[in-house]
């Protein structure tokens, strides 16, 4: 039985309550070109996909995005650092933080829909306007996509949603590269019919509308690690991992095959401080041309802090869900692998 507690505004009027302004077009227009470039080679830098677990604090935020950016001044030659400020967060067993849509104030455990839509588009603007980058998210309700729809560079699929119909449908009609992460299994077949799905024309029913979309030839692979039936994670970001599913995703014909590591989650058993040593990995393999030309860089989950919390709202800059990188090691990695390139 549903209860409805009370109406959630509409995305038009979210917009006109905090709206995107002429000059913050302008610079999500570059990014966005600059980001497809990278996707379909003909920009030859690699995109650094690097922020916060779930974005829980806009204050903390915001200012990892200010650092992140004058990191990006700095190695601009090499990469695109594209935040990540992801707002919704896919819980196991339904329970927990469900991101700022959910949750916005970071003290208190009190839903509040309609309060996280406002907030969380307030951040992501907020993050433009203070640091020049747009951001990436993540797609996990279809539903609730055109709230932020004009504001965001990248979108993401996660590993539980890439196999819904809904979501690869909607993906379809998004003007933005859609990077869609292999399932919790691992099946590279799932994956690639999912961006193949992605890729092709659809007419379906969204927002109220029968709608018919173009097709998003910027749909692509994340490489993320599986997790067998017993529980054990199993990478899937050394050279012949990828190599293998590249082969497998070459020869299905689609538009601009890109891939994008993971360098967390099942690829690090979700210790945080492995992805220094993967993402080092991935990018001494970059020397091999097969490699280099299908894989366009990495995602990385990093925070102010080290590690995690349990406590919402407890401690400043550091992850309320899983386990981050700490700036300081964010930035010396970054650097180290601006010189392996």
């Amino acid at each position: 039985m549903f209860e409805h507690v009370k109406k959630v505004l509409s995305a038009e009027e979210a917009s006109k309550r905090i709206p995107m302004t002429p000059d913050l077009i302008a610079v999500k227009s570059k990014r966005d070109a600059e980001l497809k470039a990278i996707i379909d080679g003909s920009d030859k830098r690699k995109v650094i996909i690097i922020g916060p677990c779930s974005a829980d604090n806009e204050d903390a935020v915001i200012d990892y995005v200010t650092r992140l950016a004058k990191l990006a001044e700095e190695v601009k030659e090499k990469f695109l650092l594209m935040p990540r400020i992801y707002t919704g967060k896919p819980r196991t067993k339904g329970e927990g933080y469900k991101g700022m849509m959910h949750t916005p104030d970071p003290h208190s455990h009190n839903t509040d829909i309609e309060s996280g839509i406002l907030h969380l588009r307030h951040m992501h603007i907020r993050a433009i306007r203070e640091s020049g980058l747009t951001s990436a998210d993540e797609m996990l309700y279809p539903d609730n996509l055109d709230y932020v729809i004009d504001i965001l560079s990248y979108i993401a699929i996660g590993a539980r949603s890439c196999e819904n119909q809904q979501h690869r449908l909607v993906a379809s009609g998004i003007d933005v590269p859609v990077g869609i992460k292999n399932p919790m299994n691992g099946s590279y077949g799932v994956l690639l019919n999912s961006i193949y799905a992605a890729q092709i024309s659809n007419e379906f029913k969204y927002g109220g509308y029968q709608v018919k979309t173009s097709g998003n030839p910027y749909a692509h692979a994340v490489l993320r690690g599986s997790v067998n039936v017993h529980g054990n994670n199993i990478p899937n970001y050394h050279y012949e991992d990828v190599i293998r599913f590249s082969n497998e995703y070459i020869k299905q014909g689609l538009n601009n095959p890109a891939i994008i590591i993971d360098t967390n989650h099942s690829n690090s058993g979700k210790n945080a401080y492995e992805q220094v040593r993967i993402a080092k990995e991935i990018f001494e393999n970059m020397k091999y041309s097969d490699f280099n030309a299908v894989v366009k860089g990495l995602l990385v989950e990093s925070y102010i802090k080290d590690g995690n919390q349990n406590v919402l709202g407890c401690e400043y800059g550091k992850s309320v869900t899983d386990p981050c990188l700490g700036w300081e090691k964010t930035e010396a990695l970054i650097k180290e692998l601006a010189d392996i390139i």
